[in-house]
Parts: C-alpha cells; sequence; structure tokens
C-alpha cells in the first residue's frame, strides 16, 4: 500500500502571501503543511533552512517539498546538511538566482552574501526534483535556472513566460502546480 506524500510548502523570502499560488494550493490540499514565517532573522539563510527543517521533523511518512524563490535555495541549502530525512521529491519553481543582482526593492546581492546565501549549493540534489522556469523572470534568467536543474540532477520544465510566477505577474491560482507534483508522486 502507497503512503500518499504531504506536500511542504516552501515560501520564498515574502512569506505568506494570501493570493500567491502556494497559498491557494494549500488551502486545497487534504496533506499539507507550510514551512512558518520566521518571527527574527527574517534575512538569514541558517534561520530558513532551520524552519525548514523543523517543519520536515514534525511530518511523518513521504514529503514532497513545493518551494517557489528564495524558497528553492533554501532546499538546496538545506539537502546539504548532514543527517537530513529522506524527502519523495520537490518541485523547484523559478528559483531566485541570489547570486544575481535584483531589481529594486529586493535584498542586495551582498545583503544576501552577509546573511549566508551564497554561494548556491551545486552539489546533486538527494532526491528527485523537477525545477520549473521562466523564461522571462526578473529574478533569475532562464539559463541560470537551466544551469542550476543540471547541477542539481533536476528535470527543467519550461514555464514559457510567466514572470517570477506571483501575483505581481498575474498568478494567483497556478494549476499546473498539482500536474508537476503528480510527475514527482510518481
Amino acid at each position: 500500500m502507497t503512503i500518499e506524500p504531504t506536500i511542504l510548502i516552501v515560501p520564498g523570502l515574502r512569506e505568506h502571501v494570501p493570493e500567491h499560488w502556494q497559498t491557494l494550493l494549500a488551502a486545497r490540499l487534504p496533506k499539507v503543511h507550510t514551512v512558518p514565517p520566521l518571527q527574527a532573522d527574517k534575512l538569514s539563510c541558517a534561520a530558513r533552512v532551520e524552519a525548514l527543517d523543523a517543519a520536515l521533523r514534525a511530518i511523518e511518512g513521504p514529503v514532497v517539498l513545493v518551494a517557489h524563490s528564495a524558497g528553492v535555495m533554501m532546499v538546496a541549502h538545506w539537502a546539504q546538511t548532514p543527517g537530513r530525512r529522506p524527502i519523495a521529491g520537490a518541485l523547484l519553481a523559478t528559483p531566485a538566482d541570489v547570486e544575481s543582482a535584483f531589481p529594486a526593492g529586493y535584498p542586495t546581492t551582498e545583503t544576501l552574501r552577509e546573511h549566508g546565501w551564497l554561494p548556491v549549493p551545486r552539489d546533486p540534489l538527494p532526491f528527485p526534483s523537477l525545477l520549473a522556469a521562466s523564461r522571462n523572470d526578473p529574478l533569475c534568467d532562464f539559463e541560470r535556472a537551466r544551469t542550476m536543474a543540471r547541477d542539481w540532477g533536476s528535470a527543467l520544465e519550461d514555464l514559457g513566460e510567466v514572470g517570477h510566477l506571483n501575483p505581481a505577474a498575474g498568478y494567483g491560482e497556478w494549476p499546473e502546480a498539482m500536474e508537476l507534483i503528480d510527475k514527482l508522486k510518481g
């Protein structure tokens, strides 16, 4: 008998936005948890990786991670942690390329470096993963996303021109998320 995995939502730095596809997806799923927002050290990569690890420790059985933006980087950093628990798979949607300059209104590369985000881990992920990339994402060039997918051993899903796949790009509901999660679940 196959046990249905729990979906663990891993938001980016803007955390929980009511009209974001991750929030809307979580409201529809029967077995779902979300990494809770940080109360302190909000830019700290280590604090965010610890919050991800704590959320995973609270879940029994198989887990599929559903990460977006800087949440993808949290997963990449967490995957390098010794003694981590097994993961059934990860959907890595529109990663934020923390090694390249972001538009105004986002943290600078130097600020992200000071908070432990750089360098981005490049080792293969120890679980199946699918990286869904946009061709016009202001936070990650498509070729950089392709390189991340290659380095991490992730299948690459070309989403076309979907911006950063967030409300600012016109995305609340994102039905394709469930299709991609189902691919990971086999």
